[in-house]
């Protein structure tokens, strides 16, 4: 007898569900059967078995032992460290800082002192025996030679040798209170004044004898030039009287001196460069003009010492 045939009416939905399920499955294996055949199905790895959480946590050995860890040091000691490094670093910026300060004291004082002593003019040697013979500012007159030359005449034929070596001896050098530049108004005169009264120094202008005092001070300062010659500076001394006025320049003063007397003398009366004490100025030069085989002397005392 056959079996009856079920129909779907009939099929609960549950059975239904199954019914459906099961024709997938085997629709499923029909179309894989039919990829392999073909070459068209992948084989897949198999399963690996999967562990657990606490298969892993059973396993002996499965975790590398834990290395102790040094306990991390407090906020408040880190922070102290840096304080004192920070200590330490400020101290040594102010003591260096003191160091350049004392340093640079130290440096200032001995660059005053340098200055200071560099300042000073030094004193110088006496002229030797050829100022104690011979008036400074002598020269062959223009009409007895063309050439501007020396009159070593004058000089004592004996000493003519030592007056030669001493034309090239150095000059100091002048100090702040040396005169630099003389006035006179009443004949026109503004030249600068050069240490020394040799050849070379009066051929540049009028000089100071060395030897003799500063501006202002006690004692009695020569100066000589020349009358008709290299400028002629003094040419007109000659043209000076009582109460003229004399004005002498430093580096920082002026000084002013009031003539008294005007004397003529000859080349080897020495003693009107002696030392005095006022303050006083004496100006050299050769006279008469042209001629200059005599020197006349202009004195000069310091107004309000």
């Amino acid at each position: 007898m056959m079996a009856r045939r079920v129909r779907p009416e009939e099929l609960t939905e549950h059975e239904l569900r199954r019914l459906l399920l099961d024709k997938r499955l085997v629709s499923r294996k029909d179309r894989l059967e039919r990829f392999r055949q073909t070459g068209r199905a992948l084989n897949l790895a198999p399963n690996l078995p999967t562990e657990t959480l606490e298969d892993l946590q059973t396993q002996p050995g499965s975790l590398p032992e834990e290395q102790p860890v040094a306990a991390p040091m407090p906020r408040s000691a880190r922070r102290r460290w840096a304080d004192r490094i920070l200590f330490a670093v400020e101290v040594l910026a102010i003591l260096g800082l003191a160091g350049i300060l004392f340093n640079g004291m130290g440096l200032l004082r001995t660059l005053n002192q340098e200055v200071a002593a560099a300042w000073q003019m030094t004193t110088p040697e006496p002229t030797p025996l050829v100022t104690a013979v011979v008036l400074p500012s002598g020269h062959v007159s223009p009409e007895i030679s063309e050439v501007n030359q020396q009159n070593w005449g004058e000089i004592p034929a004996h000493l003519q040798d030592i007056a030669r070596s001493y034309e090239n001896l150095p000059i100091p050098t002048a100090g702040p209170e040396a005169v630099i530049n003389i006035q006179i108004p009443a004949i026109k005169v503004d030249s600068r004044v050069f240490q020394g009264d040799n050849w070379e120094q009066l051929r540049k202008g009028v000089g100071q004898h060395l030897g003799t005092p500063n501006p202002g001070q006690p004692g009695n300062l020569v100066m000589a030039g020349h009358n008709d010659i290299y400028d002629q500076v003094f040419k007109d001394l000659d043209r000076l009287k009582p109460g003229d006025t004399i004005l002498l320049f430093t580096i920082t003063h002026q000084y002013v001196y009031i003539v008294t007397g005007t004397q003529i003398v000859e080349p080897t009366q020495v003693e009107v460069m002696a030392p005095t004490n006022n303050s006083t100025v004496t100006l050299i030069s050769c006279y008469p003009y042209m001629v200059d085989n005599k020197r006349i002397v202009v004195k000069a005392t310091l107004q309000n010492p």
